[in-house]
């Protein structure tokens, strides 16, 4: 508690998974552990793209177009993004 910088409770943290609990609720969850991996990694990229005030559907959709190609994807990092088309959700 000495530090200031840190919130007194972590609301921010439990918002960030609401998402993910109400999508584990409504579909049942995955029936491997393959499907659980991809799905936390899905949901990863999702809710960091609405942190950074990203469209999650064209940034994923950018990274399929682009795995097709070969080339890599755009990095969620907000200086490599900036010069990117992709607008706020």
């Amino acid at each position: 508690m000495n530090n200031p910088d840190l919130p007194l409770t972590n609301n921010e943290a439990e918002r960030a998974l609401r998402h993910a609990v109400i999508a584990r609720r409504i579909s049942y969850g995955t029936r491997s552990s393959e499907g659980s991996i991809a799905k936390a990694c899905l949901l990863s990229v999702i809710e960091t793209c609405r942190l950074r005030q990203i469209n999650p559907g064209k940034y994923i959709s950018s990274v399929i177009k682009l795995a097709r190609k070969g080339l890599s994807p755009p990095k969620l990092s907000c200086g490599e993004l900036n010069n990117l088309n992709f607008s706020p959700t």
